[in-house]
This record gives C-alpha cells, sequence and structure tokens, in this order.
C-alpha cells in the first residue's frame, strides 16, 4: 500500500491515546479505561477493532508477606494504580464487590515503573496492575493476587485511530488488523516461541513473558455494539464517581459500516 511504518512505544494507554489525539502517531491499541478518559477530554478517536476478554491479565497484587488476605482488608490502604488505565475499573468493581467505596482506600497514581518501585519498598499496600508487569512482580518480588478480572472485568485490549486518519487511509487500518491478526493466530499457538524471541527487547525473562502471553486472549474482532454497551457501561460508573469532567456516549466513537 506503500505505507512506511514507524514503531513507537509508551508504557501505558492513556500516554499512547493523548500522542494519537496530537497527531503524533495514526494507530494504536490501548485497554478498555484509557479511550473513556480520552473521550471526556474531547479526543477524536475511533474504535476500530477489540480482543476479547483476558480478564486474568490484569489484578490486585499484595507483597508476598503482607498480612492483607481479601479485598475487604483494603479499606484505608495506599493502593497503586496507574491513573486512567484498564485496572481503574478493576479496582473500583473489586471494591464495589468486596463491599467497599472508591473512597474507602486511599488511591496513589503512579506509572508502572514508580508502582513497582513503591510496591517493592512497602510505600504502598497493593498494586493494581496488568500483564506483563504482573507476571514480572509474581516472579520477582512473590507478589500474591488478591483479586484479578475474572467476574469483574473484562480486560478488553482495543484498536484505535484518530478520525483523521481513517478517513482517508481506511484500507490501511484494515491491512494493519489483518496482519496483527494473522500474528495472533501464530502466537497462541508459539507462546514460549514469541517469549524467547520478545525477551530481550522486553527486558523480560522469557519464562515471565511465557505466563503473561498464556494470560491473554488472542483472535481480533471487529467493533461491535455489545462491546461498545460493555464500554458505556464503565463510563457511566466513573461518570457516577464524579472521576470524569461529563458524561459521554460511547457509541460516538464508534467504527462507521465503510468507513
Amino acid at each position: 500500500l506503500g505505507y512506511t511504518v514507524t514503531w513507537t512505544e509508551f508504557p501505558s494507554g492513556p500516554p499512547l491515546l493523548e500522542a494519537l489525539n496530537v497527531g503524533s502517531i495514526d494507530f494504536g491499541i490501548a485497554g478498555e479505561t484509557p479511550p473513556i478518559f480520552a473521550q471526556a477530554a474531547g479526543a477524536p478517536l475511533v474504535y476500530l477493532a477489540y480482543d476479547p476478554p483476558a480478564p486474568q491479565g490484569e489484578a490486585i497484587l499484595v507483597p508476598k508477606d503482607s498480612p492483607l488476605k481479601s479485598v475487604a482488608e483494603l479499606r484505608g490502604k495506599k493502593v497503586a494504580l496507574n491513573k486512567g488505565s484498564n485496572v481503574h475499573y478493576l479496582l473500583v468493581k473489586a471494591l464495589e464487590q468486596a463491599g467497599l467505596k472508591y473512597t474507602d482506600i486511599q488511591p496513589v497514581f503512579l506509572a508502572p515503573a514508580d508502582a513497582l518501585a513503591a510496591f517493592t519498598r512497602g510505600a504502598v499496600d497493593a498494586w493494581v496492575i496488568w500483564d506483563p508487569y504482573e507476571a514480572a512482580a509474581e516472579a520477582s518480588t512473590g507478589a500474591r493476587i488478591l483479586a484479578d478480572g475474572t467476574g469483574l472485568a473484562a480486560n478488553h485490549q482495543f484498536y484505535f485511530s484518530s478520525k483523521k486518519f481513517l478517513a482517508g487511509n481506511g484500507k490501511a487500518v484494515d491491512a494493519v488488523l489483518d496482519a496483527l491478526n494473522e500474528a495472533d493466530d501464530w502466537t497462541k499457538n508459539h507462546i514460549d516461541e514469541v517469549a524467547t524471541q520478545l525477551s530481550p527487547s522486553v527486558g523480560l525473562p522469557a519464562p515471565v513473558l511465557a505466563s503473561s502471553l498464556r494470560r491473554e486472549s488472542y483472535g481480533i474482532r471487529p467493533i461491535s455494539d455489545e462491546v461498545i454497551a460493555s464500554q458505556q457501561r464503565i463510563a457511566d460508573t466513573f461518570t457516577a464517581l464524579g472521576l470524569l469532567p461529563k458524561a459521554i456516549t460511547v457509541s460516538d466513537l464508534q467504527r462507521k459500516s465503510g468507513s
């Protein structure tokens, strides 16, 4: 198609979508919550496709020697998380299931690298994080899982472009999604091999990456009304908590047929 691809890495979804918003990138992947905050801030994003649920790919962790045994015991505790990321919603739902409110804990907003440092030195009581950081913390620190997304949060990953880029590059977007789907199909049947290949560039041991990859989901799907409705429920939750500046309608950013 005549395009040159430039790969840019981001530590989490919020800065990736900010880059998409300002035109620094044209295509990206992020979890459930970042696009909701981005939409509330006026970002002209488009939901293109999504991955199936991967609820075990995010979790609330505590140190191996922590006295905490359940989410209910997080009352009054310091909990590290990346603000506006997937795990933000997991934390809200886990607290709700345990009979707690979001205001019952002390959220400490930290990017993954800083959160790991705080978690390791005991500056926070718990850390809500996603893979591969989750798997790395389990392997390197013996961190225990208080709860993962099972029954609480689907942990979908979404594929996005800007409205401007999609308007003139629909075929290129579809070609990227097709290529990613081919990579998905190969990866799910060659997890150990993929982990070994990625280990040097990611900077994590291959067994840690393999553990993370096994908790992933595979098979990119076109965006659907059902998954958009799921996103709307997440948005409504954050609106009710006063964490969004305004209510949003997620379907406004759904890719239209033929675009």
